[in-house]
């Protein structure tokens, strides 16, 4: 790996080329007098001086990002490079597919996330950046250019393995607000060891298990509402993915991103998600999870045909046995595809006639495997407000009360969530039963506040 300098990412980059200074030098001289800049004429002692820290004036920046992405065969910005005034574009969801790169990226949005709190600056990609860069990701690979291998051993690997799945089990349990913190600070380790090198030997654990923990870690920072944050988490979980040898584990981080975007009300950009998704999906367990959640999609818009069509497509391939699952993707199952059904019938009341929701709802109840008590309060949450939809108040009264006693343990913005549905459907209703359910509702929401209904 390149030594110390001001400016590593220049530096980094630099190396990747496999060019001198002197060369670089050159070319950038000759791509501005192609630009008709003819007064540009660095040399090798001025690369170094770039290195060192050193910031070009304009338009240096920009034929220094246009050489080295010729050389390298990858397009980069002068942020890439570090040689703007923020740094590398953190802003942006788009990783370097160069395996140090990647990491320092990485680290940059751990320090900002831990130490600057920039929940409320970084910018949330949607529309054709979010799906081109889920595309690049999930069919991207990535080129390594240290040479040390001191960054994990067989312990190290087995401790971070080991952590993660405490981490992963925690947050079913009981969701992650209280470990999210925790979580960070570990991948914030990872990215450090990965600059430090890794063994050939340990690549696929190493990167498998950073997989999980970034997916992990964009999960629970969704659920705290730091959605920007989860984008970039999740990103680099798809990018590790990549380079453990496991697209489809990518493949089921880019429904993770899915989810966020129906959250957020952006069904559109959802399904660009899953578009590219279902393309890379391989093994059947990826496949059914795409094609439930595309079909709860379908749902949220109304369309009754296409989420019937990615629904039934699902049933089919859990009816017929996942075969062998990966623990990654071992929380899709009967029960959770149920919760899809039953979402999906929730959105679609009124169209069509369809099976009611509150059955879907207590298949998924009935389904539920131990360990997962978050999913099951939403469940729980999401069957009473079923009830008071389909006029059934007494019955939906009784299965709330069940629902808010479980929901005062869980922290997660997800179920308050539901609970503003639950608000929402028991509304029309003006009983003393009903009337302490909204306000048991109400208080609990007010507690753990967050921005829009899932």
């Amino acid at each position: 790996m390149t030594g110390r300098s001001s400016n590593p990412h220049l530096a980094l980059w630099l190396a990747a080329t496999g060019l001198s200074h002197g060369e670089i030098a050159r070319r950038i001289a000759a791509e501005a007098i192609r630009q008709g800049h003819r007064q540009i004429a660095p040399d090798a002692t001025r690369i170094r001086r770039w290195i060192d820290g050193e910031r070009p004036r304009p338009p240096v920046p920009a034929l220094l990002a246009a050489v080295i992405s010729d050389a390298v065969g990858q397009p980069l910005t002068p942020g890439d490079l570090g040689l703007t005034a923020a740094g590398p574009t953190l802003d942006s969801i788009q990783l370097p597919l160069l395996t140090e790169a990647a990491a320092q990226t990485l680290a940059g949005w751990t320090q900002m996330d831990l130490f600057l709190d920039r929940r409320d600056t970084l910018k949330l990609a949607l529309g054709a950046p979010l799906i081109l860069a889920a595309e690049r990701m999930l069919g991207g690979t990535a080129r390594r250019l240290n040479g040390a291998t001191k960054g994990f051993d067989t312990d190290t690997t087995t401790a971070l393995e080991e952590v993660t799945a405490f981490f992963t089990k925690a947050d079913a349990s009981k969701g992650g607000g209280l470990y999210r913190s925790a979580i960070v600070a570990q991948l914030a380790e990872v990215a450090r060891r990965v600059q430090d090198g890794v063994p050939a030997s340990l690549k696929a654990r190493v990167f498998a298990a950073t997989a999980d923990l970034a997916a992990l870690a964009g999960w629970v920072s969704h659920d705290c509402g730091r959605y920007a944050t989860a984008q970039r988490y999740w990103s680099y979980g798809i990018y590790a993915a990549g380079e453990a040898g496991q697209p489809d584990r990518g493949v089921e981080i880019a429904t993770r991103m899915s989810h966020q975007m129906i959250y957020l009300g952006h069904p559109d950009d959802a399904l660009g998600l899953l578009g590219v998704a279902a393309k890379k999906a391989t093994i059947p367990a990826a496949r059914a999870l795409v094609a439930s959640q595309t079909g709860r999609v379908h749902a949220a818009l109304g369309d009754e045909h296409s989420a019937e069509r990615h629904l039934g497509t699902a049933d089919e391939l859990v009816a017929d046995g996942l075969g062998e699952v990966p623990e990654w993707v071992a929380y899709f199952d009967a029960a959770e595809h149920a919760g899809a059904r039953a979402v999906s019938a929730r959105d679609l009341t009124g169209i069509g006639r369809n099976r009611r929701a509150s059955d879907h709802f207590t298949d998924a109840l009935a389904l539920r495997r131990p360990g997962f008590d978050r999913v099951r309060v939403m469940d729980r949450i999401g069957l009473a407000a079923a009830l008071f939809t389909e006029n059934e108040p007494e019955q939906g009264a009784a299965a709330a009360h069940q629902a808010l006693d479980e929901a005062a343990r869980i922290d997660s913005t997800l179920v308050t969530s539901r609970l503003n549905t639950l608000l929402d459907a028991a509304r029309p209703y003006r009983t003393a039963a009903v009337d302490e359910v909204r306000t048991r509702a109400a208080d609990l929401a007010a507690a753990r506040p967050t921005t829009v209904a899932a």
